[in-house]
């Protein structure tokens, strides 16, 4: 790595200090800044793509803890911040093993920093140290070493002077190692509960083994090893500090007061978890493996995976602007359609450029104006038909618990993300299908949008034609047959990102207010299917009585009728052959 220069990428939420740090890194010849980002998933989706184009493109991380770009100062130091940098960092060690992070920030919060090491971070530097030490430091980090600046010496508690009798000495320095050997515990069992998202049961069994640790260790530094001048009778929530042997950090052990880094459930770890684990999913193949046509089946899959990107990052914008304005639960619901207009306005203003022309007739068309100009179709087509909604935005806003597949999840619980993901998923796909519904519509055989959009595969006018034909159908059936089937069976269909490409999952669920309001066909398919239930297993044992009576008709009757004349038939050939044999003896006999 000597000769070529370090790959850097910057994630920090404040541009001018990006902009400082990157200027003086890059005035020197061996480093370069690949990348800078404002927020983690703008992290994550940069290294996904660096990464997937070169191994090597990144060789060191370079961080603030907790970068949010909507966030206002105050709530950059805030905790929950802290934790979702926290939360971030853990993610990045376990999706990039490999990957070095150097942690320059201006938290100095001891047990964050605590629970940062031990998730793996290589390096941490204040802000505000010197260019010349952080470009060292930068160089040691990225070629494999660890440089963590922090005062590792704080000032220990007094300890008792040892005793003038020998066994005595010696039984409180046993006491002192079993001191040292609780600390230890206790500062795992801290930093562990320390780390956002724990299920329930992972938490009150860790919380249970802190109040053991607290009060082992305060039985053995005030019980056992206390001179006898003092008195045992200190109360136990009296505030200590003791030093932990394992990340030697000063970890506060208040016996009565519970951890403040410690919240039930974080809405922005939350999020982060989900989004995070949807733009690791958007690494798999994006292939259409489903029996059914998406509209985003017309897209190149780099194409396709940068639209479904956008959208996740429109959509975490929206979260933010949704949390900003206080809105209510009981509002969501009536906000739905006017949030999913403006993710869909937003995607395609920025996936097809604002101002992004193409010739059309001798005369330049707007792209952007003439995909916008009638969603009512988009809403009526796709929209209206996207389940979950509002239950994905209450869960994200509201860590409200889910009701999915007639089974309830806890919020914080693995099954609920799992879940949520699921909808997450099926929502990117269709807005992905709404935003490219228009360009199929009104644009689909431009030649400039086809070279910078399309797949090979589906780039002639024929094979376009095809396509479109497709969809077409695709959605008369949906209209008149299988949406009103769905309704029936009472579940919906989600498009879902799979390790071999975009498949397609059902979840059970009530739909019967719209059962009640289908007409015309649809409600004609559901009374067809109900027949159907009803005259299927009568229609099933009737044929089955008649293929029973077929099956004997030709084995027992026809069957033996034709075995008996077969043999007779044998058996008369048999008796003629017998005759010539006797006759030709006795001619021969004769002569």
């Amino acid at each position: 790595m000597s000769d070529r220069p370090l790959k850097l990428l910057l994630v920090d939420q404040d541009p001018i200090f990006r902009l400082g740090l990157r200027v003086t890194l890059e005035a020197m010849l061996n480093l370069q800044v690949v990348a800078e980002v404002e927020t983690e998933t703008a992290a994550l989706q940069s290294l996904a793509e660096l990464t997937h184009q070169d191994p090597g493109s990144v060789n060191l991380v370079v961080l603030e803890l907790g970068s949010d770009r909507k966030a206002t100062p105050l709530e950059f130091r805030s905790v929950e911040s802290q934790l979702q940098g926290l939360e971030f960092c853990r993610l990045l060690k376990t999706s990039y093993p490999n990957l070095p992070i150097l942690l320059l920030s201006a938290v100095q919060n001891r047990e964050i920093l605590a629970a940062v090491r031990a998730v793996g971070v290589n390096g941490y530097l204040p802000k505000g140290t010197p260019a010349s030490e952080i470009i060292a430091v930068i160089s040691e980090v990225a070629s494999g070493g660890f440089h963590w600046v922090l005062d590792t010496n704080p000032p220990s508690p007094p300890i008792p002077s040892p005793p003038r009798i020998p066994w005595l000495r010696l039984w409180q320095n046993q006491c002192l190692s079993g001191i040292n050997y609780v600390s230890a515990s206790l500062a795992t069992v801290t930093v562990k509960l320390q780390t956002p998202g724990l299920p329930i049961l992972d938490r009150a069994v860790l919380a249970g083994q802190r109040r053991e640790l607290l009060a082992a260790r305060w039985l053995l530094h005030h019980l056992l090893i206390s001179p006898p001048e003092q008195s045992p009778l200190i109360s136990p929530t009296e505030d200590l500090a003791v030093i932990s042997s394992a990340s030697s950090v000063i970890v506060p052990t208040d016996v009565e007061t519970p951890l403040t880094l410690l919240p039930e459930i974080n809405p922005s770890a939350l999020q982060f978890d989900l989004f995070s684990a949807c733009i690791n999913k958007l690494q798999f193949s994006l292939e259409n493996v489903a029996d059914v046509p998406l509209e985003i089946d017309i897209l190149r899959e780099d194409k396709k995976r940068e639209l479904l990107y956008l959208i996740l990052q429109k959509l975490a914008k929206q979260i933010e602007d949704l949390r900003a304005s206080q809105i209510t639960i009981e509002q969501l619901e009536g906000f739905k359609d006017t949030i999913l207009f403006d993710l869909w306005q937003a995607t395609v203003t920025d996936f097809f450029g604002k101002f992004s022309q193409v010739p059309i007739g001798g005369q330049n068309i707007e792209v952007v104006k003439v995909l916008l100009q009638n969603p009512r179709i988009i809403q009526t087509d796709i929209f209206n038909k996207i389940p979950f909604v509002v239950e994905l935005l209450s869960y994200l806003l509201f860590q409200t618990d889910l009701q999915i597949d007639n089974q309830a999840y806890l919020a914080d619980s693995n099954d609920a993300k799992a879940q949520a993901l699921m909808i997450l998923e099926n929502l990117l796909i269709q807005v992905g299908n709404g935003v490219l519904q228009p360009l199929l519509n009104y644009l689909a055989d431009v030649e400039a949008i086809k070279k910078n959009f399309y797949t090979r595969k589906l780039i002639s006018t024929r094979e376009i034609e095809r396509f479109r034909n497709d969809l077409s159908w695709k959605y008369r059936l949906n209209n008149y047959v299988n949406e009103a089937k769905a309704i029936f069976e009472s579940r919906y269909e989600l498009f879902v990102l799979a390790p071999r490409g975009i498949a397609k999952t059902s979840v059970y669920a009530p739909r019967n207010a719209e059962l009640a309001k289908l007409a015309g066909v649809p409600l004609f398919v559901t009374l067809g299917l109900e027949f159907w239930d009803a005259i299927a297993p009568r229609l099933q044992s009737l044929l089955s009585f008649l293929g029973s009576g077929i099956v004997f008709v030709l084995t027992q009757v026809i069957g033996r009728g034709l075995g008996l004349i077969a043999r007779g038939i044998l058996q008369g050939i048999g008796s003629v052959s017998f005759s010539e044999k006797n006759f030709n003896r006795n001619s021969e006999r004769q002569k």
